[in-house]
């Protein structure tokens, strides 16, 4: 707990373009929850190189992710805002973790599976690792909640298994975080595939709206979401190309589905499929001006990756230093 808030952790790979699905499933939630939690919120540079990088692709890349934190409305006075690689911790902590997470336990992580699969010829360590990684993330800020998807789940239950054993053996050293689950907006669909999540990574690049999308290519991706032939505005399972664009329409007008189902009462889905277009990049348009001017600012995105850095190391070295004694590391001397 720091300054009397419980202690939210939460971050991005910087890989990819960021999807409408990432901002109101994510980075929407992060900012109304500023005010009630102490926030880190990290660009994870160090989980991107699972998978091979341009260098100078990926330092673009996670400075534009972190412009972009600030650009959807977090502020980096009341939020530490950082690279994961600027605080060694990360990759300290995870050495330690390791040893005391089981090879059966990552054998049974989902997304090691998925990924190994699509990336055949680079099954590598540190893919395999990858949820220790992610433990000592959040363990590393002693973080009361993480904002998780229900896919993310299996990375949370590893995570306090990891940590319960480490205080069953050493006492009370890490907080066990809980998962904070966003009602609106959790989980948006692929446009072309509604049994799909919208991902940074579709092949289509039709299924997904992206947070830099201009408002012409919005509208167009809109129009050409999949729906069906009932041409009905109604929020069911049996139509989960309508709900998603109900979900979208909600999440960016802060209407229920009740009242979008009478709005579009009688109406086609042309009109429905405008309007979720237009909702679309009333939200988006002001995040992307806003990008663009931060953009300019080199001076103050330097300050902030400096200061915000600075904050983070400060608590994430508090943790380390503590674990490093319970293991019975040598102390420093200073």
């Amino acid at each position: 707990m720091i300054n009397d808030k419980k202690v939210l952790f939460s971050g991005m790979q910087a890989t990819g373009n960021l999807t409408l699905g990432n901002y109101l499933g994510a980075l929407k939630n992060w900012v109304t929850l500023s005010d009630e939690y102490e926030c880190f919120y990290s660009v994870v540079d160090l989980h991107s190189i699972t998978i091979r990088q341009d260098p100078a692709e990926l330092r673009k890349r996670a400075r534009n992710l972190l412009t972009l934190y600030i650009a959807a409305g977090l502020d980096p006075e009341k939020n530490c805002i950082y690279y994961q690689s600027h605080v060694s911790g990360h990759a300290e902590l995870a050495w330690i973790l390791n040893c005391f997470t089981y090879m059966g336990e990552l054998n049974r992580m989902t997304q090691f599976k998925d990924k190994a699969a699509k990336h055949a010829d680079n099954i590598n360590a540190g893919l395999y690792t990858y949820p220790v990684l992610m433990a000592a993330d959040i363990l590393l800020f002693q973080a009361d909640v993480v904002p998780v998807g229900k896919d993310q789940l299996q990375h949370l239950e590893i995570t306090r298994d990891i940590a319960g054993r480490f205080n069953g053996i050493y006492g009370d050293v890490f907080t066990m975080p809980e998962p904070y689950i966003g009602k609106q907006g959790a989980k948006i669909m692929s446009l072309q595939d509604p049994a799909r999540k919208m991902s940074k990574s579709d092949e289509n690049p039709n299924g997904s709206i992206y947070l830099m999308d201009d408002p012409d290519t919005i509208m167009r991706k809109c129009k050409r979401a999949v729906t069906d032939s009932e041409a009905s505005v109604r929020y069911r399972d049996e139509q989960p190309g309508v709900k998603n664009l109900i979900d979208i329409y909600c999440a960016c007008t802060n209407k229920t589905p009740d009242e979008v189902e009478k709005e579009f009462d009688g109406k086609g889905y042309g009109d429905f499929k405008m309007a979720v277009g237009e909702s679309v990049v009333s939200v988006l348009k002001p995040i992307q001006d806003r990008f663009e001017q931060l953009l300019k600012d080199k001076a103050y995105i330097d300050g902030v990756i400096k200061e915000n850095g600075e904050k983070a190391n400060y608590y994430a070295l508090k943790t380390l230093r503590k674990v490093q004694k319970k293991v019975g590391f040598p102390e420093r001397i200073r």
